[in-house]
């Protein structure tokens, strides 16, 4: 189902209130698994998780939201996919998200970009070089990066040397697409946003995913040229369809 893209992009709040009639539907069974397809204004949300000091540092509003995960932001030039789908109890959330990671994986690579997962980080990533080969930053040895072995290092506030926008540039992890969903009464809620051409510069007020020692990418940025959404929401869905639509859902092993 598409909500609506560039001008036509979706209040967050209101995509929030459809996907709870969607997912109120669904659970009665009075409609099939459906995946909500929108862009949304710029907005800032965090999940259960998130933390003071993951936050804007500069009081920029965030919307706090029931799902799993931290902070992130959504925006235009961002496609947001919602999938509300019934699965059997209980629940293998880990599985549901798996299934969203090789969906998207198989979207990048489509579009030519290598993609992968990263142990103990869920969404879908472009993996940087080793760390012995990447080049110091300020000239400093690696040796010197405050980032390291400090857990209370601060990317929002150290300027663009350490902003999630920039780590392309540093040769570092970044994350393609950000993976954080909810599961009620056997039906899921939330789900993905892929950076196909957002200013990912909107990143740089939060610590993303409340991850400090990575950042952010976007297909437009690793393919080195202009890429829309228009373009990319059809391999999208083929993908969903082929991933979700195809997979044997079985419940969690207790």
């Amino acid at each position: 189902m598409h909500l609506g893209f560039g001008a036509d992009a979706v209040d967050y709040e209101t995509a929030w209130q459809e996907q709870r009639r969607v997912h109120a539907a669904r659970f009665a069974d009075e409609a099939p698994d459906t995946c909500l397809l929108l862009e949304h204004p710029p907005v800032y949300t965090a999940g259960r998780r998130t933390t003071d000091d993951e936050r804007p540092l500069d009081g920029t509003p965030v919307i706090d939201v029931d799902r799993g995960g931290k902070i992130t932001w959504h925006g235009p030039g961002q496609l947001v996919g919602y999938p509300i789908q019934k699965l059997p109890r209980p629940v293998d959330v880990v599985a549901h998200v798996r299934r969203l990671e090789e969906a998207l994986i198989r979207v990048c690579a489509e579009f030519g970009v290598a993609s992968s997962r990263v142990e103990g980080r869920s969404g879908v990533w472009v993996l940087g070089d080793p760390v012995e080969q990447r080049a110091a930053l300020g000239g400093l040895d690696l040796d010197f990066d405050p980032r390291v072995g400090d857990e209370l290092f601060d990317p929002r506030l150290n300027g663009p040397e350490y902003a999630p926008s920039n780590a392309g540039q540093r040769r570092e992890d970044r994350k393609l697409a950000a993976i954080g969903i909810r599961v009620a009464k056997g039906v899921t809620m939330h789900g993905f946003a892929l950076n196909v051409n957002p200013d990912n510069t909107s990143f740089d007020k939060i610590v993303p995913c409340g991850i400090r020692d990575a950042g952010v990418a976007s297909l437009a940025g690793e393919l080195g040229r202009d890429i829309t959404i228009a373009e990319v929401v059809p391999v999208v869905e083929k993908h969903l369809r082929d991933v979700l639509e195809g997979a044997e859902l079985l419940p969690r092993a207790v």
